[in-house]
């Protein structure tokens, strides 16, 4: 047992009672940060797992196709025009109905992964 006879003052009080603003807020601001850290490290391995697709790349009179798979689901196909820019049609939502997108790559939709 401690005798408080003994202590000095500043050592009676508790640590953040010459700064009240820091009570909750900042106890509730490490503990979401520790939390989200935990989660964060649980989940990098998921995270770091990234989908390589299957490309298939075949040559026609006057374009490129190139077909991209996962799982043997066909989501994105690279045409490639000799006289003309590259285009992607990108099946969205796994329905079959493929869209034009222009760009360099497509992201592996959720759908097929």
């Amino acid at each position: 047992m401690i005798n408080s006879r003994l202590l000095p003052a500043p050592f009676l009080r508790a640590p953040f009672s010459r700064a009240p603003f820091l009570r909750a807020p900042f106890l509730r601001a490490m503990l979401a940060t520790m939390l989200a850290t935990t989660l964060l490290a649980g989940a990098a391995p998921v995270l770091a797992q990234s989908v390589t697709p299957d490309v298939s790349v075949r040559e026609e009179a006057d374009q490129t196709i190139r077909e991209y798979r996962v799982n043997g689901k066909l989501y994105a196909i690279r045409v490639e025009p000799s006289n003309g820019s590259a285009y992607f049609l990108v099946d969205r939502s796994g329905n079959g109905n493929f869209e034009r997108q222009q760009g360099d790559s497509v992201p592996v939709p959720d759908w097929v992964k």
